[in-house]
Parts: C-alpha cells; structure tokens; sequence
C-alpha cells in the first residue's frame, strides 16, 4: 500500500497551512532523520521546539540551514509566520503565535520546567490556525506537548505522536496518547513519509 493510500482518510478535506514539532530529549536525533523529507518548495510554516537550555546558544537553526534547502532560521519576537520557512524557538523565552499569525517571545514562567515549552507554542499555534495546524510530538522525558496536542486535536487540526516503543525517551509521546488520543501513533519512519502529503492538503 502506497502513502497515500495509508494516510488519505485522516489527509482528506484538511487544509494545513502550518506544522509545529515538538520534541526533548532525542530530539535532534529524530529531526535529522525527519525534518529532510520536507520539500524544498515547501508552501508550510514549520516551527520546531525542542528542550533548549536557556543559559546556552542554540545552534539548531544553523545545523539544519545546512542540511535543507528551504529557509531556516530562528524565531524572532513581532516577525510574521511566513509560509515555506522553518522555525526554530531560540532559548530562554516562551515562543508563541498571535492570531494574526505573528510570532510573539515572552519570559513568563517555566512550563514543565521549560522555557521554551512546547505546551506554550502548540495552544497557541492551534488557537491561530484552527483546523491548518498540523502538530507532530517526538520524543521527551516529560510531559511537555500533551496539553498542546489536545487543544490543536479540539481546534480540528491533525495531531500525529511518535510511537513510543521507538522513541529514545517515551515519555512525552506517551503523556500525549493518554491525554489527546492523536489521529496517528507512527514509528519516525513513517512520520517521514507523510510530511510531503501534508503539502497535498495547502490551498
């Protein structure tokens, strides 16, 4: 069975214009192997959130500008969400997006102890896109993103969690399992295969 034959009944009628990723520990691992399957014409917004520590420069947009072909960079406070763009939340600050599609950075207190949190850019995002959110949780040894994954799933966006028998720390896909009960449940593998189909669904 071909992709997207596997994939087409949860692709059907969505519209996605924007994609989150959120991962911890393992996370840079799992985004080497995923984040190449994104096409170089990419029409996506793509923001990537991983556990950073705040007292150290994150080198994540730098790595993989040299590893895509599409734009990548780090999210800066009042800059438009621009579609084909991958974003990368810089440390120390909460990243968030506006309804009007406009990242926002703050320095409100830690959630599960993370600042960025995933929980933070996941809501809002999903409050900012609705149904156009696609979001997409790897692995992590909290429960950072399951809260996230739940508000994107009630806003009618596509939720998709790691499988955690595969994950290096199975933690964080598990929290969202439990909490959301996602549309997909995919080995990393498999999550690769169904980024491009998500460029299918843009208007």
């Amino acid at each position: 069975m071909n992709d997207v034959a596997r994939f087409g009944s949860v692709l059907a009628g969505r519209r996605i214009e924007a994609l989150v990723i959120g991962a911890s520990a393992g996370g840079v691992d799992a985004l080497v192997e995923l984040l190449p399957a994104l096409p170089p014409a990419s029409k996506l917004a793509t923001v990537c959130i991983l556990h950073v520590p705040s007292d150290r420069e994150s080198r994540l947009a730098e790595l993989f500008d040299a590893r895509l072909a599409l734009p990548v960079r780090e999210a800066m406070d009042k800059e438009p969400v621009a579609p084909g763009t991958l974003y990368f939340a810089g440390p120390g600050y909460h990243l968030s997006i506006e309804e009007d599609h406009v990242f926002s950075l703050s320095c409100e207190p830690p959630v599960h102890y993370a600042r960025p949190a995933i929980d933070v850019l996941m809501e809002s995002a999903a409050n900012a896109y609705g149904a156009g959110l696609a979001g997409i949780l790897l692995t992590g040894a909290n429960a950072d993103g399951a809260y996230g994954m739940q508000r994107i799933r009630q806003c009618g966006g596509l939720t998709i969690v790691q499988d955690p028998g595969e994950a290096q720390a199975a933690t964080m896909p598990e929290q969202a399992i439990r909490l959301c009960a996602p549309h997909l449940v995919l080995p990393l593998a498999d999550i690769r295969a169904l980024l491009p189909l998500l460029e299918t669904t843009t208007p």
